[in-house]
């Protein structure tokens, strides 16, 4: 339970009369090294691929709802163009650029006993100076939508985010498409 964020490429593989060889695409699908029977490779019509997948990364959330979903959250699959894909990207670098990490720290849960509700903390790396951050890609919080602290988990998030989309973007084909569940 939580927040799950999938982007995903989908692919165009139709088959048609008119096409080429060279332009052709062979689609098939096996199980077990035997090709699948209920799944007729004529009848494909797009490969989706999972190009990205986030757990609780709600300022990335946060962001695609904001430019991306015209501020409507309802686990909705929307369209993503590779402009949009590049200005978050440039969001992200902005930060990571920008952030210092400093000794400091975390919250990794919290837990409730007969002596009431703790918060806890173990070592690790907060951002010292959180202006950039909370000002170009904000945490926000919701339900299981993880920790809303500036701190390594939020910095994880941003490289793993910079290091995927640049490797999306440097692939030219396919449609792009965001979609979070909870």
């Amino acid at each position: 339970m939580g927040l799950d964020m999938y982007l995903t490429k989908k692919t165009y593989v139709k088959q048609w009369d008119h096409q080429k060889p060279e332009d052709r695409f062979e689609v098939s699908v096996q199980k077990g090294g035997l090709p699948y029977p209920a799944i007729k490779p004529e009848r494909v019509s797009y490969v989706e691929e999972e190009v990205a997948y986030w757990r609780k990364a709600n300022a990335v959330h946060a962001w695609f709802v904001a430019n991306v979903q015209d501020g409507r959250d309802e686990c909705q699959e929307t369209s993503v163009s590779r402009e949009r894909l590049r200005n978050l990207l440039e969001t992200v670098e902005a930060i990571l650029v920008s952030t210092k990490v400093i000794p400091g720290d975390v919250h990794v849960g919290t837990t409730v006993d007969r002596h009431g509700v703790h918060e806890n903390y173990k070592p690790g790396q907060i951002i010292e100076d959180t202006t950039v951050a909370e000002t170009l890609l904000p945490t926000q919080s919701g339900f299981f939508f993880g920790g809303t602290d500036y701190d390594e988990f939020y910095v994880q998030d941003l490289q793993y985010t910079r290091d995927t989309i640049r490797e999306i973007l440097s692939e030219d084909d396919g449609e792009l498409y965001y979609r979070a569940s909870w």
